[in-house]
Formats: structure tokens, sequence, C-alpha cells
């Protein structure tokens, strides 16, 4: 009888080495004299805080019990019963929004607003307060991996104060967000509540508005070379995730880089914003051409190719400035990025050009080889270290984002392996790499903050898998994912990896040739 269990264990992943899977324990451990854990540990320490200002220190008069906290391991998150709490009353402001509003966007009252106190805001109905509040707490960290007093996002919002595009999008975005939070995971379906009905016609005015107005700014060749423009357009792509995840982002993202080519470039006085800190505006200038790189790079895996225009603008300025985690959308390390763009540059070639002569092909195999070198090299630890961060991050912090970036690393060794496939007619196994990602994927199931940036991950290992019960921990995955996100892509990649396997299964066909196919099954889809 097979007494193998059925994932690696948590001991033999957080060493990073593979687990022979033996049983429990397995022969690793029981060698090396460690303990075999399923998962992750708790760890229990003393204090009023686990991290912040109030580390390590303790009431005078607390009790046992009440000087201890558990680590959950979910990074520099705010705790979840202020969440809660939060979310509560956001929920009650709501209630009252939907009293007094009845069908109107412009003259409701949700009640005072819990972040937005600034006299600046006065001039906004409070049907916009409510929603800057909540994009303020809930939109803002979603978005990032940390959430940080210097979040590029939270800086947009003064700036919306002064075009109304960007303002527009920064209310559609918290409208859809709170929208989606009433939906199922399995069964998403049009809001019925009367809180959520006023919620969805919010959303919809709100983004009807934004488009029009952006509309009218793209006309003006003044106001289209705003970085109030490019940053609205920016937002939408996020909506656009919130919405589905299809038939909208690739336009938009080829708006703006086509906007930050042609703007970028010129002098502050020319091109930018009127009114606001030159720093700021440079931040926000530098975040979002790195995220529109993100976007583009991870989007092209998935699509046909050569859907997207390649995005080269600010790339010398780029290479200039430091990683920064927290100015990161989704933790993928920018060297992995390059690699990845350059393979999907390799994948174009051979799918245009299938009839290659034998020194083009031996010549693309040998740069194919060489990236999948280049990634196999790249060392996470190092760079989950060597993070530029306003605080210095904790160990178990460190862990965490070695595992998210060695989930990036393993599916962009997929995505090569694969592409390489190709080149050489070759079915090479993936298995254990594929069984290493699963196990990755799972040990960062507590963390929330990692959680949320691993949807591409999640959707290579899909596209690999065979077995039903790997199909079914992703598909728990996606659920994780739409839990902590509410983003509807969450929802529609559970849907089509599901066809695809149901469409893999009845052909007999084979798995490795998702570079080409996956981008033709229906729309184009973003999983980030």
């Amino acid at each position: 009888m097979d007494r193998r269990i059925p994932n690696p264990c948590y001991t033999c992943r957080n060493r990073r080495i593979q687990c022979d899977q033996s049983g429990v324990p397995c022969g690793k451990c029981q060698k090396a004299g460690l303990e075999c854990l399923d998962k992750r540990p708790f760890k229990w320490v003393k204090g009023v805080a686990i991290r912040g200002k109030l580390q390590g220190h303790s009431y005078e008069n607390a009790t046992p019990s009440s000087a201890i906290v558990k680590d959950k391991f979910v990074g520099p998150a705010n705790p979840k019963r202020a969440l809660v709490q939060a979310s509560v009353r956001r929920d009650r402001r709501f209630d009252t929004l939907v009293t007094t509003s009845g069908s109107s966007s412009s003259s409701s009252s949700p009640g005072p607003s819990l972040i937005i106190q600034d006299p600046t805001f006065s001039s906004l109905d409070k049907t916009s307060k409510y929603y800057i509040d909540y994009y303020n707490e809930r939109i803002c960290e979603l978005f990032i991996v940390y959430d940080t007093e210097r979040n590029p996002f939270r800086s947009l919002i003064p700036l919306g104060l002064e075009n109304p595009v960007l303002m527009k999008a920064l209310l559609a975005l918290a409208a859809r967000h709170h929208v989606n939070k009433g939906q199922s995971f399995h069964e998403p379906e049009s809001p019925t509540s009367p809180q959520l009905v006023t919620a969805n016609r919010h959303a919809l005015a709100f983004k009807h508005q934004a488009m029009e107005a952006l509309s009218k700014s793209l006309a003006d060749p003044k106001i289209s070379k705003q970085d109030t423009t490019v940053a609205s357009i920016f937002l939408l792509v996020f909506l656009d995730l919130l919405e589905s995840g299809s038939d909208g982002w690739n336009f938009h993202l080829e708006g703006a880089k086509n906007l930050i080519a042609s703007t970028y470039p010129q002098n502050d006085s020319q091109a930018g914003i009127n009114h606001g800190p030159g720093q700021t505006v440079q931040e926000i200038r530098a975040f979002i051409t790195k995220q529109i790189k993100v976007i583009e790079t991870l989007g092209a895996t998935f699509l046909r190719p050569k859907l997207l225009s390649y995005f080269a603008s600010f790339e010398q300025q780029e290479l200039q400035l430091q990683e920064s985690i927290e100015s990161s959308f989704v933790g993928c390390p920018e060297y992995l990025l390059s690699v990845m763009q350059l393979l999907s540059m390799q994948r174009d070639i051979i799918s245009e050009l299938r009839q290659l002569g034998q020194t083009a092909m031996e010549s693309h195999i040998k740069e194919t080889k060489s990236l999948l070198e280049m990634t196999q090299n790249f060392d996470c630890y190092a760079w989950a270290s060597g993070l530029q961060q306003s605080r210095t991050p904790s160990p178990s912090e460190i862990i965490s984002l070695c595992s998210l970036s060695r989930s990036y690393k393993l599916g962009t060794s997929i995505y090569g392996r694969r592409i390489l496939d190709a080149m050489t007619g070759e079915k090479t196994v993936l298995d254990d790499t594929v069984a290493e990602l699963l196990g990755l994927i799972d040990s960062l199931q507590n963390d929330r903050v990692m959680f949320k940036c691993v949807l591409w991950p999640i959707f290579v290992a899909g596209l690999e898998c065979q077995w039903q019960l790997q199909r079914e921990f992703l598909i728990a995955c996606a659920e994780r994912f739409w839990d902590i996100t509410n983003c509807l892509n969450a929802v529609n990649a559970a849907k089509i990896l599901q066809e695809y396997w149901r469409q893999v299964d009845a052909s007999g066909q084979s798995q490795s040739r998702w570079i080409f196919d996956i981008g033709r099954l229906g729309r184009d889809w973003l999983w980030i």
C-alpha cells in the first residue's frame, strides 16, 4: 500500500529542499532530526503588538493571557479586529446612505467620513466622500503588497480633487468593490439587496462619468498630457479586474502606454499636474510606469502572441531606481519580469515563423535556454532580504516574500520550459516543479498580504495540473483569492481553468501547448 503523503511537508518547503513525501515524518526530516510539520506552525510572542511602536511592550496590569498575541504571519496589515470594526462602521454609513438617498447619487448622505476629514474635501457631496473613504480604507491596500504611508494609490486622492476623470475613476473602483463584497464566488449574480442595488447604480454611474470625462480629456491636447489623465486610465485597468478581468484592460493599457510615451519625456511645466509637489508627481510617474510594465508582462503570457505592443518608455530611468516592495503591485521581482518579457518575445517569434531554418531555430533555442538558466540562478532569498523598505522587515516577512518571489520564479520556469518544448518538439515532464509550486501556494494561504498577489502563479499551476486533487486545490485557492480581493477575475480564472481541463481531458491533447492555446479561449484575460 502506498503511504506517500499527497503534498510536500512544510519543514522541507521552509528549508527549500524537495520533500520525498514518504510519510510522516518524511525521510529527509527524519534524517535531519527535525520535526516534520504539515503546515506552518503558530508562533506566540509577548507584548500588546507583534510589530510597530508597541512591539515587545506590555500593559503593567495585563493578565498573562492578555499579554500575549498570536502571530498569524499576515505581514504589516491592520489587525483583523480593526478591519472588521471598520467594515461594520462603513456598512452602517452605507445603510444611512441608502436610507437617505434612494436612487440619487448626488445628494445622499452616508454619514461622516472616518478618514477624509480634510476641509479641502468639503466641496464634494456626501456620497463621494463615503466612497473616497472606502477607497482609502480598502482599495489602497488591495492593489499594493504592503500598505504604508507612502502608498502611491493613496497619493492619488488629493490629485483627484483637481481632475474629474481621476475622481470618477476612484469612486467607480470603490463602488464596484463594495458591490462585489456582497456576491458569491460560486454564483456571482446581479445584487438584489437595496444596499447593493444602490451601490451597483453608483458604480455604473461613476464609470460612465469617468469614461465620458476621459473622452473629453483625450480630445484636448493639453489636458491629455496631464499625469492625472494617465493615472485615470491606469485605475480603469484595475476596475476591469474588479468587473471581470477581460475585454477592457488591454485597451486601457495600450492607451496609457501611448500617453506615457508622448508625455513623460517632456518638461514637467509642459506636461503633468499643474499643482502639487514635484516629488509626488515624479513618484506617481515612476509607480505607474513600473506597474504598467508589470501588467503588460504578466498579461502577455496568457494572450495571443503580439496582442500587446512592447513598452520601452523610461526603461533606462527604471534601471537606476532601487526596487521597493512598498511600491509593488504583485511582488514579482523586476528581474523575473524582464526574463518573462524576453521569453514572451521568443514565443511570439516561433508562433509566426513555424518554418524557421535550422540555424535560426538553434539560435532561439540557445537564447531560451539562457533565459531559463537566468531564472534558475535567481536568488529569491537575497532578493527578499535586499528590498528597499522604510523599516526593517521581520524574519517571517522575509520568508513570506521569498516564498512569493519563488512562486513567480517557478511560474516563469514552467512558462519558459513550455516555450523551449515548442521549439524542440519535446514534452518535458514538470511534475516536480508543479508540485513545488503548489506547495508554495499552499504555504501562503494563511498570509492575506501575500496571497492577494499569487493569482498568476495559481493560473500557471492550473494549466499544468493533471490530477483531480490538484485541480480541486487550485479552485479552492481561486476562491480564497476572491475572499481576500473580491476581484471577479478570480471567479473567471476558475471558470477558464475548468473549461480548459474539460477540453484537454476530452481531446487527450498535450497540456504543454497552453502557451499558444490559452489565448484562444474566448476573451482576453488578465490573471493578476
